[in-house]
């Protein structure tokens, strides 16, 4: 039975660690400027490092990022490129390392129009960051792919 308790313990655990985790990117991450950026998401990075208590110093942020591990930092960067608007049925991807942001309508009874999509967009503030000229859109079973603006801008 003990084994049991372990893996009830472990499980509970990582639980515990994805809700803290979430909830830490999600209330910290509009702090970081400007939005819809590599820089914020440095940004965010370094603030965690010098919070767990580094330096800030080259060596310990390179350490820092080691330590976080790929699938860490893919979860954590995952929810900071995310929004969900429920109020539009819409999940906002946009992430600058894609090639282009997405827009997922999350319901299958509504319709995603180009209109909608400027008005979240609008609303993230991420429509000064993505190509707002709708014939380079592409629209996929539920899904309009938005390149992003030249690599400088984002």
């Amino acid at each position: 039975m003990p084994l049991q308790n372990d893996d009830i313990q472990i499980k509970l655990q990582a639980k515990i660690f994805e809700f803290a985790l979430m909830d830490l990117v999600l209330q910290h991450r509009e702090a970081f400027k400007p939005l819809w950026t590599v820089d914020s998401w440095v940004k965010f990075l370094i603030w965690m490092s010098l919070n767990c208590g580094l330096p800030g110093d080259r060596e310990s942020l390179e350490q820092f990022a080691e330590a976080l591990g790929g699938p860490l930092t893919i979860r954590m960067r995952q929810i900071f490129f995310e929004r969900k608007l429920d109020k539009y049925s819409i999940r906002v991807l946009a992430d600058p390392a894609e090639a282009n942001a997405l827009l997922v309508f999350t319901d299958r009874d509504g319709l995603l129009s180009n209109d909608l999509a400027l008005k979240v967009m609008q609303e993230v503030g991420l429509l000064q960051r993505v190509v707002t000229n709708m014939d380079r859109w592409q629209l996929l079973n539920g899904v309009i792919a938005i390149p992003w603006q030249d690599a400088e801008t984002t």
